[in-house]
């Protein structure tokens, strides 16, 4: 599932992690990769075995995939992995020329040595004064541009919603934003998305916090990085530039104290120059693509689809130590990422010791890690629909339907494959009756959430396109003796997690595709170090892959096409839960 805001999802550092608590891990260099073969291809056994499950899961989620990060070898590596299992399953090639794979068109984007930014014939220090912001997924930013005697004008403080600068005050000019403040009063490092979007007419936008930065954002930003290539019909030339600056770089541009400015005050004007161009990605990035036909020749032109995403949020340069970081988000961060951690109490402290001592025991030296393995987000899905396609591929009686499995790329980064997907699919749009996504399926139990146990799966977005598809979801549970217990909590309208519009599911739904989400929810690993298959319920996988099974079969069979009979959403809006 991807994170919950932009910087949580792409940066990811170890300080911003663990904050307090970093001083429980183990620093330490070097790497650990265990190497694990590649699974045997399927053999005739059971398709939903949890040790063949197992057994999968732990080659797809083994660190030799170096957390499958899209645009790069791993991510390679792993749908190299899939694909070779559906055609050893006899699945037809659902991709581009014949072949299991759809490549997204992924650029890489690196600063141009000849950016600069000059206050008063006085150059500004890269990196240390300032820092450009590279056009990123949803972040409507230019990607170079010009700064030729630009006027600068204060705009007042992020978030501050009284003394607004208006947007035609800011065109042509390099609009200055004081730093935010959090509810203390403490200024805080943000990246201020409102303020992009109303002043799309601005020449730059430059916020002046980039001494508040934590140091994994400054790391992010000096790496050369990948991204979706925008259409033409989302030209970059309309947007602004955008920086990072230092308060003290922002008042060399105002010419006064940014805590007396009003807003709307004039500043200096700058020159300079900010570009960022293309490269070549590191590696491509693909969807894994299979198809099953249908038996009936009426109804195999239509498809049910089933996905889940085969990416991962890759690596980091700080490894630690995995059995303390286990330990600690047990303590401190119930929900993995979705949590920031306090300082821990001293009676918190004393349970994340007994923790690690408790895993000493099995690893006295400790267990070096810098790979997100993402055995349950979303190795977990990607295993569970590759044995729902073996199911199907190895079942005498074929669907009525056609089935389309579709394991999507990109889906940390911000839904890319989907998206891709979705807008060029492989087969018509409209074909398509109903799609079932799986991401997270491996965890649930009651050490996991409150409410969880062996029954425990979350449903998101079964009725909100179609009573009779949630409404078959139910029924196929409970004639199918599948004995689920599902939560609907996280479906309501406005929930604050924003599940609905968080995973692969949503770039279909927004078309009008009547979809499920399965998963089991979040957990004290979720986008951790600590997301390892050893810690995955597989007997819970597998529960889940018969049910989802069952549930496309039946779509599959249906005389009719699932029933739309909710309102259908504007495709190019913004999601809304």
């Amino acid at each position: 599932m991807s994170g919950p805001s932009f910087m949580e999802k792409r940066v990811s550092p170890i300080g911003r992690q663990f904050g307090a608590g970093v001083a429980l891990l183990i620093a330490v260099s070097g790497c650990s990769h265990g190497g694990a073969s590649v699974a045997a291809a399927p053999s005739s056994a059971d398709a939903f075995s949890p040790s063949l499950m197992r057994t999968r899961l732990f080659a797809y989620a083994d660190d030799s995939m170096l957390g499958r990060e899209t645009g790069h070898p791993g991510n390679v590596k792993a749908t190299t992995f899939i694909a070779g299992q559906v055609q050893a399953l006899g699945l037809e090639a659902g991709g581009d020329n014949g072949t299991y794979f759809q490549t997204l068109p992924l650029v890489g984007r690196a600063l141009d040595s000849t950016t600069n930014v000059t206050v008063d014939g006085t150059p500004l220090e890269l990196w240390k004064d300032y820092a450009p912001l590279p056009p990123i997924e949803g972040v409507p930013v230019a990607e170079s541009g010009a700064l030729n005697q630009v006027p600068v004008v204060y705009a007042g403080r992020m978030g501050d919603s009284v003394a607004v600068l208006s947007a035609d005050d800011a065109k042509g000019k390099i609009v200055v934003l004081g730093p935010a403040m959090d509810p203390t009063g403490k200024e805080v490092f943000n990246l201020s998305m409102g303020s992009i979007v109303r002043y799309q007419g601005a020449t730059a936008i430059a916020m002046a916090n980039w001494d508040l930065a934590p140091p994994g954002i400054a790391d992010f930003l000096r790496q050369s990085g990948s991204e979706m290539k925008e259409g033409s019909d989302d030209p970059a030339a309309a947007r602004p530039l955008a920086i990072f600056v230092t308060r003290a770089a922002a008042e060399k541009m105002l010419g006064g104290s940014v805590s007396s400015l009003q807003s709307g005050a004039a500043g200096k004007s700058i020159n300079g120059k900010i570009a960022f161009t293309e490269t070549q990605p590191e590696a491509p990035a693909r969807n894994v693509i299979a198809i099953l036909r249908g038996s009936d020749p009426a109804l195999a032109g239509e498809f049910v689809a089933i996905g889940a995403h085969n990416d991962h949020i890759g690596t980091t340069d700080e490894p630690v130590d995995a059995d303390s970081i286990w330990a600690f988000n047990k303590v401190m961060r119930p929900m993995g990422a979705e949590n920031e951690p306090g300082a821990p109490s001293p009676e918190q402290a004393a349970r994340i010791k007994s923790l690690i001592d408790s895993v000493r025991k099995t690893h006295p030296a400790g267990r070096v890690d810098s790979v997100y393995n993402g055995a349950d987000d979303d190795g977990s899905g990607s295993m569970t629909v590759l044995s729902i396609a073996q199911a199907f591929a190895e079942s005498k009686t074929k669907p009525k339907r056609s089935i389309i499995f579709v394991w999507h790329t990109g889906e940390e980064e911000g839904l890319w494959g989907s998206d891709w997907f979705t807008r060029h699919s492989t087969i018509p749009r409209d074909s398509i009756v109903a799609q079932l996504n799986i991401d997270m399926v491996g965890r649930g139990g009651v050490n996991d959430l409150k409410g969880g146990g062996p029954g425990y799966l979350q449903l998101i977005g079964s009725r909100r396109l179609s009573t009779e598809l949630g409404d078959l979801v139910e029924s196929v549970n409970k004639t199918g003796n599948h004995g689920f217990t599902f939560d609907y909590s996280y479906d309501a309208n406005g929930h604050p997690d924003n599940i609905y519009c968080r995973s692969d599911h949503a770039m279909y739904a927004r078309f009008g595709i009547p979809i499920v989400f399965f998963t089991t929810g979040g957990h004290s690993d979720y986008h951790m170090l600590s997301d390892e298959p050893q810690r995955i319920d597989y007997t819970k996988m597998s529960h889940v892959g018969s049910l989802v099974y069952d549930i496309a079969l039946h779509v599959a069979d249906l005389d009719h096409r699932v029933v739309v009979d909710k309102p259908k959403p504007d495709p190019e809006a913004p999601c809304k839960q």
